[in-house]
């Protein structure tokens, strides 16, 4: 999880991702920090993010995003 909040603040300072929920829905993340993000996400954590799984259920907070990394991790 750390790794995951290191890379958010690398892409998009000064949000507190530890309690925000809100990330796609209050526009802390928009579509350009969105591309970089998964492009991160797959470099760092081995994984692909299919686009299916490019949805605000998944990107509106780093737990999401944790749960969805970890979900992809195991089905491998």
């Amino acid at each position: 999880m750390e790794r995951l909040l290191a890379i958010l603040e690398d892409i998009q300072p000064g949000v507190n991702y530890a309690e925000c929920e809100t990330l796609i829905d209050g526009h802390y993340l928009d579509s350009l920090s969105i591309i970089s993000l998964v492009a991160e996400l797959e470099e760092e954590f081995d994984i692909t993010i299919p686009a299916v799984e490019i949805v605000p259920e998944n990107f509106n907070s780093a737990k999401a995003l944790w749960n969805m990394i970890q979900r992809l991790q195991e089905e491998g």
